[in-house]
């Protein structure tokens, strides 16, 4: 293996440091998305409801470090949960190196700045509403959480699908 690979293409998911493993979050804020499933079928529904602690405006967590005490459902992933876990974004990177693939361009680790999730059209960021404000979250299903956003130029890099 080249000296030159970043750590996500030289190591698994497993071998990675705690700080190696936050890293991959993008902050794109797409699971902290409500979503519903389906009794009898299983289907997966995606919604643009936001847990309680999501700032819809940043895309950004507003208690990360005690946020499963103050929400006991939020899920914390660790490389052998990640099997279970279906609803993942498609744009997720711990998803996609979970899959063999490539980090796209926008990723942090890629692009050396946050703000390139936003700049993709990937984070949530003015397309979420928070829990407070929502009332039924089955008035708030919508596919773009499970969906790559169409292409669109990025300044200065290539275009991701």
């Amino acid at each position: 293996m080249s000296e030159d690979q970043k750590f996500w293409q030289r190591k698994t998911l497993g071998e990675m440091t705690k700080t190696e493993w936050e890293s991959l979050c993008d902050g794109c804020g797409r699971c902290c998305l409500h979503k519903l499933r389906d009794e009898d079928t299983e289907e997966l529904s995606f919604t643009n409801v936001a847990c309680r602690l999501l700032d819809v405006t940043t895309g950004r967590c507003t208690d990360y470090a005690n946020r499963r005490r103050k929400i006991p459902d939020c899920v914390h992933l660790t490389p052998a949960k990640l099997a279970e876990v279906d609803w993942l974004p498609p744009s997720c990177a711990y998803r996609l190196l979970g899959e063999g693939k490539e980090l796209y361009d926008w990723h942090p680790l890629i692009s050396g700045r946050a703000e390139s999730v936003a700049e993709a059209g990937i984070a949530v960021n003015g397309r979420a509403l928070s829990e407070r404000d929502a009332g039924p979250l089955e008035h708030h299903i919508v596919d773009w959480p499970g969906q790559m956003p169409k292409r669109r130029p990025r300044q200065g890099g290539r275009q991701h699908p």
